[in-house]
C-alpha cells in the first residue's frame, strides 16, 4: 500500500470520527494566518517567501507541530495548551485554529501567538506556533512610603514573584497605587512604575515602583451658585462625604474622593427634590487649584421651581377603599411635592416596618398585585398624580421549606414561622417568621427567605435557608481577687435534646436540636462557693409556646476577715433553693405578648455570720423566702438577638410574698431579728423598657428606661434584708444568690451607688448608639457609645428621681456561640459616690473600666 493511500485511508477515517463542522473564524488576530479575497488563502513559510497554496475549507489531517520562541515552558507544555491532537483533522483557517490560539493567550503566559504552516504533505499539514513568552516577575521594591505601607500594597494587589508582567498589570497597580492615595486626599500623588529584566534567571524582571503622595490637599471652600431656596450651608450640610475645612472638626476631614464626592451631589438634588423642587440639577461643578496647595469646589445649582400635589386619584381598587388607602398614602392635596415619599408610601422603603400600599396589598394575598404613581397632569406648579392599582387574585402559599438546619430539628423551626401552607401569602408574616427564627439565636441573623411565585395557579413556594451557628456556651475561668482564688465552671446547652439523654448515638457530642436550654455553673473561692442548675422547654407538651423552667442552686458564703484575711468556714451563710416556673405567649392584645409566673422557695441559714440590719446584727437565724411572681412582657425587637435594629422590649413585674404579719396577730414591735423575719415578707414591682431606632442597617439607636421598688406590707417588720438592689458598674451579678438584684451604671465601681445593704428604689436611663461592623455567625461584632443616669435609694422619703448619677462612654461587643457576649467599656463618671454627697469639692468617679462577660443583649 503506498503512502498517499495511507493517508486517504487515515483522512476518511478522521472525517467520520470527528465530523468537524464549526463555523469558519474569518479573523485571527496576532497570527500569521490570514484570509484575502483570493479563493485560496495564501500562508506564508517562517523559512522562505515562498507562498503555499492549499484549499480553503478542505480538512487536513494534523501531521505535526513545532514550537518555537520558548524560554522557560517545554514545547510539549504549549502543545497540550493549545488543545490539538496529532491525527485530528482541522480547517485552515478554522475554528479549532482558532480555539488553539485563543486557548494560548488564556493561560496568561504569552504575549504574543503567530502560526506558520510549516509545510503539506499530501493530506497532512504540519503546523509551527511562535510564541513570545511574557516575563515573570522576580522582585519588587516599593519606595516613597513607610515598609509596613509597602507590605500592605503588596498583599493587596497581584504584585508577587511569579506573577506574568503584562500591560494590563502595570496599568491597573498604578491606577490602584493612585486612588489608594487619592481617596485619602493626596491628590497629586505620582506613580512610576520600572522594570529591568533580571540577569540571574531566564525571562524574568525586576519591578521598582515609586510612589511620590505629596502633601494632603484639603478643601478650602465649597461654593454653591444658583441656590435661594436654601442657603449654602444647607447644602454643604447634605454633603455628609464632603467637607471644607473648618477649625475643631476632627472626625470628618476635610478630603475630596470623586465617587464619595458624585454621591454628595445627588444627595444635594434629592435634598431639593424632596422639598418639591423636582428639576432641580447640578448644571456644572469644577474643581479649582487654590495657591496655597488647597481646592476649592464650585458647584452651580438650577433649582427649578417649587412644585404641588394637586388631586390625588386611586383607580383600580376594589378591595379597598380610597379613604383606607389615602389614610396609607398621608399625602393631601396641597402638599409640597416630594416624589421620594411618594415612592416610599406607594411601593415601600424596603425596611421591615414599612406602611405603604404595596405592603398593605401584599400582607392581605394579594402577591401579584401592581401598583404604580403615575403623573398625569403638570398644571403651573401643580401636579396631579394616579395610583393605578391592578390588584389580581389572591396567592395562597402552597410549601414551606427549611434548608440549611443541620444540627436543629425541622419543627423547632417549623412551628416559629408564621407562614403556613394554605394560608394566604403575606410579607408581614413572612418578616414575623425572620424575627422568631433569629430570636432562637441558633442561627445567623441574615435569615434570607426565597419566593417562587406561580402566577399561573396563584400560589407561591417559600425556602427559608438558615445558616446554623453555635448554640451552646463554656466558661471557664480562674483567677485572684479579693484575696482569694476564684474558679468557675459555667456549661450552657441552648438547643438542648433532653429526649435523646439516653440514646448513645445522640451525643455529637451531647444531644441537641430540640430548643430546650439546660445550664449547669459551678463557682468557688475561698470566700464563697456556688452550685446551679436550670432548664427550660420553651414549647411544653410540643403544641403550644408555653415554656416551662425549673432551677435549684446552693450558695455558701464564709466571714472573711479583711484584717488577717483569714477565712472562718464555721461561720457561714447557707443558701439552697428552688424555682418553677410556667410561661405563654398571649394573642391579645396582639401575640409579641409573653405572661410568665414563678413560684420559688429559698431557705436562708446564718451561723455565727453576723449579717447587719439597720444597727442590729443578726447572727444565727433559719429564714425562709416563699415569693410568687408575675411579668407582662412584650417583645417585638428584631430579626436578630444579639443585634435588634427594630422593634421594643418593656416588661412590668411583680414579686411577693404572703403578708405574715398582717394576719398572724404577732407584735413585731419587739420580736428578734430571727423570729421577724423567720419568713420573709415584701412585694417587689419593676419596670424595663428598650427601644430601637435604625437609622441605617447597621447604626442602631437603643433607648432603655427602667426602675424598681422593693415594699413592705407593714412598718413594723419594714423592708427585708434581702432582694435589695445593687447599683453601678457593668452590672454582672457575683452569684450571691439572696435575691438580689445587680444594675449596671458604667462609669461607676461596681455597688457603689448603693448602701451597703443595697437600695430598695432605683431607677435608670440609658441612650445607647451601636454600629454592626460584622454579623458573620463565627462572630458579631459592634461598638457602641452611651449616655447613662441612674441611682440607688435606701427609702421612699429618700427618693429624688432627678438625683442621678450620670456617665459616658465607648465600648465594644464580639459575641462568639462558643463563649457568649464579651465587651469592654471606657466609661466617665461626671458625679461623685454617694459616700460624698454633700461635700464640697468631693471628687468624681472619672474614668472607669468595665469588662463585660456573658451580659445579656
Amino acid at each position: 500500500m503506498s503512502k498517499h493511500t495511507i493517508i486517504v485511508a487515515l483522512f476518511i477515517i478522521s472525517f467520520l470520527t470527528f465530523n468537524a463542522h464549526a463555523q469558519e473564524v474569518k479573523e485571527v488576530k496576532n497570527t500569521a494566518i490570514t484570509t484575502t479575497n483570493d479563493t485560496i488563502p495564501k500562508i506564508i513559510k517562517p523559512t522562505d517567501s515562498l507562498p503555499v497554496s492549499f484549499e480553503k475549507g478542505k480538512e487536513y489531517l494534523l501531521g505535526g507541530m513545532t514550537v518555537t520562541g520558548l524560554k522557560k515552558f517545554s514545547e510539549e507544555t504549549v502543545k497540550i495548551f493549545t488543545g490539538l491532537r496529532i491525527g485530528q483533522l482541522i480547517k485552515l483557517p478554522g475554528d479549532k485554529l482558532t480555539s488553539a490560539i485563543k486557548k494560548l493567550y488564556e493561560t496568561k503566559q504569552f504575549s504574543n501567538v503567530d502560526v506558520y504552516l510549516s509545510k503539506i504533505d499530501g493530506a497532512a499539514v504540519y503546523l509551527q506556533f511562535n510564541v513570545t513568552e511574557l516575563p515573570q516577575l522576580s522582585n519588587i521594591v516599593i519606595t516613597g512610603v513607610k515598609k509596613s505601607k509597602s507590605k500592605e500594597l503588596k498583599k493587596d494587589t497581584e504584585l508577587k514573584k511569579g506573577t506574568m508582567v503584562t500591560y494590563n498589570l502595570l496599568v491597573t497597580s498604578s491606577n490602584y497605587f493612585k486612588k489608594k492615595h487619592t481617596d485619602k486626599g493626596f491628590l497629586k500623588t505620582k506613580v512610576s512604575i520600572n522594570t529591568v529584566k533580571d540577569t540571574t534567571d531566564a525571562n524574568t524582571v525586576n519591578m521598582s515602583i515609586h510612589i511620590d503622595k505629596g502633601s494632603r490637599i484639603k478643601i478650602k471652600d465649597i461654593i454653591f451658585e444658583g441656590n435661594t431656596a436654601f442657603s449654602s450651608g444647607k447644602l454643604r450640610g447634605e454633603m455628609s462625604n464632603t467637607k471644607q475645612k473648618m477649625f475643631g472638626r476632627f472626625w470628618k476631614s476635610s478630603k475630596y474622593i470623586e465617587d464619595k464626592y458624585k454621591e454628595d451631589l445627588e444627595s444635594i438634588i434629592e435634598k431639593y427634590s424632596r422639598a418639591g423642587y423636582r428639576d432641580a440639577r447640578v448644571i456644572s461643578d469644577e474643581l479649582i487649584w487654590n495657591d496655597d496647595n488647597t481646592i476649592s469646589l464650585k458647584i452651580e445649582i438650577e433649582e427649578g421651581k417649587q412644585y404641588y400635589f394637586s388631586d390625588i386619584l386611586y383607580v383600580g381598587n376594589k378591595n379597598y377603599t380610597d379613604k383606607h388607602l389615602q389614610k396609607i398614602l398621608r399625602i393631601e392635596k396641597g402638599d409640597v411635592y416630594n416624589g421620594t415619599v411618594l415612592k416610599e408610601r406607594v411601593k415601600g422603603d424596603d425596611s421591615p416596618t414599612s406602611v405603604d400600599i404595596q405592603t398593605l396589598y401584599h400582607n392581605n394575598g394579594f402577591l401579584f398585585s401592581s401598583i404604580n404613581a403615575v403623573e398625569t397632569k403638570v398644571e403651573n406648579d401643580s401636579i396631579t398624580v394616579e395610583i393605578r392599582i391592578r390588584e389580581d387574585e389572591q396567592a395562597t402559599i402552597k410549601k414551606v421549606t427549611v434548608i440549611g438546619n443541620e444540627k436543629t430539628n425541622d419543627h423547632v423551626i417549623y412551628r416559629e414561622l408564621r407562614v403556613k401552607p394554605g394560608s394566604l401569602f403575606s410579607r408581614s408574616e413572612i418578616i414575623r417568621s425572620i424575627r422568631e427564627i433569629g430570636q432562637l439565636g441558633f442561627f445567623d441573623a441574615n435569615v434570607s427567605p426565597d419566593v417562587k411565585p406561580d402566577y399561573q395557579n396563584k400560589t407561591a413556594d417559600i425556602d427559608f435557608t438558615v445558616v446554623e451557628k453555635g448554640a451552646s456556651q463554656i466558661e471557664l475561668q480562674g483567677g485572684y481577687g479579693g484575696g482569694a482564688f476564684i474558679g468557675t465552671l459555667g456549661l450552657s446547652f441552648n438547643n438542648f435534646a433532653i429526649r435523646n439523654l439516653f440514646k448513645k448515638e445522640a451525643y455529637k457530642p451531647l444531644p441537641m436540636g430540640d430548643g430546650q436550654k439546660l445550664s449547669l455553673r459551678l463557682q468557688a473561692s475561698r470566700t464563697y462557693s456556688t452550685y446551679s442548675f436550670s432548664f427550660t422547654e420553651p414549647w411544653l407538651g410540643g403544641k403550644k409556646p408555653q415554656s416551662f423552667s425549673f432551677s435549684i442552686y446552693n450558695s455558701n458564703q464564709y466571714q472573711f476577715n479583711y484584717q488577717t484575711g483569714i477565712v472562718d468556714k464555721s461561720q457561714n451563710l447557707s443558701i439552697i433553693g428552688a424555682s418553677i416556673g410556667l410561661g405563654k405567649r398571649l394573642q391579645w392584645p396582639d401575640d409579641f405578648f409573653q405572661l410568665s409566673q414563678s413560684i420559688s422557695y429559698q431557705n436562708l441559714s446564718l451561723n455565727n455570720y453576723g449579717f447587719r440590719i439597720g444597727s442590729e446584727i443578726l447572727n444565727n437565724a433559719s429564714l425562709n423566702n416563699l415569693s410568687y411572681a408575675i411579668t407582662l412582657s412584650r417583645n417585638s425587637a428584631g430579626p436578630s438577638l444579639i443585634f435588634p435594629t427594630y422593634g421594643s422590649e418593656f416588661s412590668i413585674g411583680a414579686k411577693l410574698t404572703f403578708p405574715y404579719s398582717l394576719v398572724n396577730k404577732k407584735d413585731y414591735s419587739n420580736l428578734e431579728l430571727a423570729e421577724k423575719y423567720k419568713w420573709m415578707e415584701y412585694y417587689k414591682l419593676s419596670f424595663k423598657g428598650k427601644w430601637y431606632t435604625a437609622f441605617t442597617d447597621k447604626l442602631v439607636l437603643m433607648s432603655n428606661i427602667e426602675g424598681g421598688f422593693l415594699g413592705h406590707y407593714n412598718d413594723k417588720v419594714g423592708a427585708v434584708p434581702f432582694e435589695h438592689y445593687f447599683v453601678g458598674g457593668d452590672g454582672l451579678a457575683s452569684y450571691q444568690l439572696d435575691g438580689r438584684e445587680t444594675i449596671g451604671l458604667r462609669g461607676y465601681e461596681n455597688n457603689r451607688l448603693s448602701s451597703i445593704n443595697g437600695g430598695t428604689i432605683y431607677n435608670r436611663f440609658q441612650l445607647e448608639l451601636r454600629y454592626s461592623i460584622t454579623d458573620k455567625p463565627s462572630a458579631s461584632i459592634y461598638t457602641l457609645g452611651f449616655l447613662e443616669a441612674g441611682n440607688s435609694y435606701d427609702n421612699f422619703n429618700d427618693y429624688n428621681p432627678f438625683q442621678l448619677k450620670r456617665s459616658a462612654g465607648l465600648g465594644i461587643r464580639i459575641f462568639m456561640p462558643a463563649f457568649g457576649l464579651l465587651g469592654i467599656d471606657f466609661a466617665h463618671g461626671f458625679d461623685a459616690l454617694p459616700i460624698y454627697n454633700n461635700v464640697p469639692g468631693a471628687p468624681k468617679s472619672g474614668w472607669q473600666t468595665h469588662f463585660i462577660i456573658g451580659r445579656q443583649f
